[in-house]
């Protein structure tokens, strides 16, 4: 043995300090998590376009990576220029047309409704949403420091995301293979192997999210082309895509389906405006229900192979405790807790970690001693 060994007892100090240590540090900068997160997920999304450029034209990882990275950022710099000028065109168009539908809507609330023997005037409540429509925040100037504080503060955090998910796309296998070699030299090609499982893992939700957005697109298109929709198509695409962003994508996509048929109305319904845009609206919620309630449990629950019950009740609690990120990550990781759950098992109970391989004790008799204790074919 080495004179410098630790003691046993003064290893198992140095582990408890550690560990204490680590969660210090990961209550400290609590605040990192949701940032390293969204590099994360950037990463994980962009990953398999990088994947087809390295398959199609033989580029190298690195390259690969860069180019992806790269076009991306300078489409997301780029396109809110080119674009925000025309959506807020179209946004004065949207009030001027709500403004008239507003002036027609008060016409004809200005006749009581009779409900049994009371008349109830609906008209006074135009004139307050006139007023909330017309009336903008304007900053006061006590409040251009607190202004200023939080956009410096979302300018940095966005570079941290930036920056992240650009190392994480270039050097992600270095990195990997240095957290792997950190263990012992006789564990690290079970941890190859076991993150090759969480890697699939992944990848197969990955596949559950693109098979649930065509799925999504195609459920969309043909009921609101069914019931004259203006625009049902690309409605229905921007509906499949936005589901990737859990309770912004549905409340967005909602508001702008029932926006278009309040201004448009249906194609060849004989139905008012109004009541197209509710008949809209609730086809919308019936299926985004039917989505979150039934299609999205399967599909993801099928694609990393847990049971979409299980699946249903991760993403509801989600919603609750985390929100939109939380939904998003909520069933690859509790998949990933699966697969490092049945290897730390494995492991205690001295079984063979990943089922392509033999029991420990089995590893260690010679084919002679093994013939012996194998049953018969």
């Amino acid at each position: 043995m080495n004179k410098t060994s630790w003691d046993i007892r003064f290893r198992y100090l140095v582990a408890i300090f550690l560990v204490l240590f680590g969660i210090f540090v990961i209550w400290y900068f609590r605040e990192l998590t949701n940032p390293l997160l969204i590099a994360a997920l950037t990463a994980y999304f962009l990953n398999p376009l990088s994947k087809f450029l390295i398959l199609r034209w033989r580029i190298r990882p690195k390259v690969a990576a860069n180019l992806v990275y790269f076009v991306v950022l300078i489409l997301l710099f780029v396109l809110p220029f080119t674009i925000l000028p025309l959506l807020f065109d179209e946004f004065q168009n949207i009030v001027q047309d709500l403004y008239r539908a507003l002036d027609e809507l008060q016409v004809i609330l200005a006749n009581p409704i009779t409900v049994g023997n009371a008349n109830v005037y609906l008209g006074s409540i135009i004139p307050p949403i006139r007023s909330a429509l017309s009336t903008g925040y304007v900053p006061k100037p006590q409040d251009a420091l607190y202004i200023l504080e939080v956009a410096s503060r979302n300018f940095l955090w966005m570079l941290v995301i930036l920056v992240t998910a650009y190392y994480l796309m270039t050097d992600w296998e270095r990195l990997r293979n240095s957290m792997i070699l950190l263990a012992p030299k006789e564990q690290q090609a079970e941890l190859h192997h076991l993150y090759r499982d969480i890697r699939l893992i992944w990848n197969s939700y990955l596949l559950g999210q693109i098979r649930l957005i065509f799925i999504l697109i195609i459920i969309y298109s043909v009921t609101w082309s069914a019931i004259g929709l203006p625009g049902a198509i690309a409605l229905g695409i921007l509906a499949g895509v936005l589901n990737l962003l859990p309770e912004v994508g549905p409340g967005l996509i909602a508001i702008i389906a029932v926006v278009v048929a309040v201004l448009e109305g249906s194609k060849f319904l004989p139905i008012s405006n109004l009541w197209f845009a509710l008949l809209t609206l609730g086809l919308y919620l019936l299926l985004n229900n039917i989505k979150t309630i039934w299609l999205q449990p399967r599909i993801l629950g099928h694609s990393v192979l847990l049971h979409e019950g299980l699946v249903f009740v991760a993403i509801i609690t989600a919603v609750i405790l985390q929100g939109m990120l939380g939904v998003l990550i909520v069933v690859p990781l509790l998949a990933t807790f699966a697969v490092i759950g049945r290897y730390l098992r494995a492991k205690l109970l001295d079984l063979p970690p990943f089922e392509d391989e033999a029991p420990a004790f089995m590893q260690n008799l010679t084919p002679d001693t093994a013939s012996e204790t194998e049953p018969a074919p």
